[in-house]
């Protein structure tokens, strides 16, 4: 049957609509990262910079260690990201393949901490990371973040549509189940494990509030921290720079999500996430 053009034309021009509106951030960001300071309060709209520049990126990289900063960045986000997908694999894999008293009642439990926010959590973490000797270090940052509810939520999901009888079958092979995991049930939900990790490390990568409650030292900063010190609440922002630690900021994530956003989406349509 063919579609209708007279009624599918508004809605392709609705869709377009909301493409620019969430793309807008992006094109300003980026356009204003190569514009000296005076034109950018001129002509703020004009996305297309008059006078190019990369004098924004270089008074990032000659103020701050920009090195350390990324190397702190990309620590935390890889570490709490490894942490989390081996945690969630192993709770699903239990969850579903495992028999024991109280296994729905306990992942009830489980799950329902999604929905507990976090400033109910943050100042006993504080405290403990505090007690632990670990505020102003990365590993302050990590170690609250070793396990998340919503791995495995969407693990769970995607073993779910393993055949049990395969893996009965492997036991009566006399295969242990940690090869199970690794030659059986790993290489049938590495697309929702990859997608799960890259969603777990582009959160990391972004986190401000916790890091900023933990991080003091400007050499232990991340990126979204490194961002702040270029917004000032009493004036006086160089919003220019600013834009240019978002560009950077935000580069590494974006390239992760466009070249697997597939198996992204694919992994949250699976589990009945909307």
């Amino acid at each position: 049957m063919k579609t209708n053009r007279s009624v599918s034309i508004p809605w392709h021009m609705i869709f377009i609509g909301i493409i620019i509106i969430l793309t807008f951030p992006i094109i300003f960001a980026v356009g204003i990262s190569f514009k000296p300071l005076e034109d950018a309060y001129n002509n703020a709209l004009n996305f297309i910079p008059t006078q190019p520049t990369l004098e924004n990126y270089e008074t990032f990289f000659n103020s701050l260690n920009v090195v350390k900063i990324v190397s702190n960045t990309f620590i935390i986000a890889t570490t709490v990201t490894l942490f989390k997908v081996f945690t969630s694999f192993l709770a699903a894999y239990a969850f579903v393949f495992f028999d024991f008293k109280g296994k729905n009642m306990l992942y009830f439990l489980l799950i329902s901490t999604i929905f507990i926010p976090f400033s109910v959590t943050m100042i006993p973490n504080y405290l403990m990371i505090s007690d632990l000797g670990l505020a102003d270090s990365v590993w302050g940052v990590i170690l609250p973040q070793l396990a998340d509810a919503v791995g495995i939520l969407l693990l769970r999901q995607s073993m779910k549509t393993i055949p049990i009888s395969l893996i009965e079958v492997a036991r009566l092979d006399n295969l242990g189940h940690p090869r199970i995991m690794k030659n059986i049930v790993l290489p049938l939900v590495k697309p929702a494990v990859t997608s799960t990790g890259i969603w777990f490390f582009i959160l990391s990568w972004n986190e401000y509030v916790w890091p900023v409650l933990i991080l003091k030292t400007v050499d232990h900063y991340t990126l979204p921290l490194a961002l702040q010190m270029y917004i000032s609440s009493e004036g006086g922002t160089n919003f220019t720079v600013a834009m240019a630690v978002a560009v950077i900021t935000m580069i590494i994530p974006l390239t992760l999500y466009l070249l697997f956003q597939k198996y992204i989406i694919g992994t949250f349509a699976s589990s009945g996430i909307k």
